[in-house]
């Protein structure tokens, strides 16, 4: 009984030997290093160059420009989509800066290039405003003076009238007038030029007063027959009784 066990024992450790000879023996697998990150996309470069810089309106300006790392690219104003380098032809009319946009997987970058057209001060030309000539200015400033039926002496609202022309009339002194003195229709032909005549020298009269000098003053008389308004009522009649200022040549 003891011989036994003590086989039963020794064939028991030969068999954890061999067990353990075996796993010593089985090849071992290495492990699968990580995958290296992507490298990033790199930044989008763009030059942007006009020649020449300087033209009349209209004339022709030839941009050029050269890009790397770009997938889209837009000139404006006015060009639009290009290649990543190139040229094109471009005819201003006014002062313009043009600007062209590169666009990757890195982002975006910008040029631009300005463009002086002679004659412009910026991208908007405004036209010179048209000063006005004397006779514009006389038409707007000088006024005529009106009177009363059959009077020739002047009312309040004449004179004033008449001091805003002396105004004008110095401040311009190479101007002259003529004056006309006008009637309504009331009256006869003769009575009505010599009240004409009166009114016109009334308004010269008061101009001189006013310090504008007589040379540059000349009267005559229409009486009743260059009437203003054609009307039978007092409306148009006061429209009428007037001395008139023409500007003279």
């Amino acid at each position: 009984m003891h011989r036994s066990s003590l086989r039963k024992l020794t064939l028991l450790f030969g068999l954890v030997a061999l067990v353990l000879f075996a796993g010593g023996c089985k090849k071992k697998v290495a492990a699968t290093p990580p995958a290296p990150p992507p490298a990033p996309a790199l930044q989008p470069t763009v030059t942007l160059n006009a020649s020449p810089s300087s033209v009349s309106p209209g004339g022709t300006v030839t941009l050029s420009w050269s890009s790397t790392n770009a997938t889209d690219l837009d000139i404006e104003p006015g060009v639009g989509k290009v290649s990543p380098q190139g040229s094109t032809p471009v005819n201003p009319t006014q002062s313009t800066t043009y600007t062209i946009t590169a666009t990757g997987p890195g982002g975006s970058a910008t040029a631009s290039a300005n463009v002086t057209v002679n004659g412009q001060s910026g991208a908007t030309a405004e036209a010179p405003t048209a000063q006005p000539g004397i006779s514009e200015l006389f038409d707007q400033n000088v006024k005529d003076a009106y009177f009363e039926l059959d009077k020739s002496d002047l009312r309040d609202d004449a004179r004033a009238a008449l001091t805003k022309d002396a105004e004008f009339l110095r401040s311009y002194p190479q101007v002259h007038v003529s004056i006309e003195g006008h009637c309504d229709e009331r009256g006869s032909t003769e009575y009505n030029l010599g009240l004409g005549q009166r009114r016109a020298e009334a308004a010269k009269n008061y101009l001189i007063s006013l310090g504008i000098p007589a040379d540059r003053m000349e009267t005559t008389s229409w009486g009743k027959e260059r009437p203003f308004c054609s009307e039978h009522d007092e409306s148009c009649w006061q429209q009428n009784r007037r001395a008139h200022f023409v500007l003279a040549h």
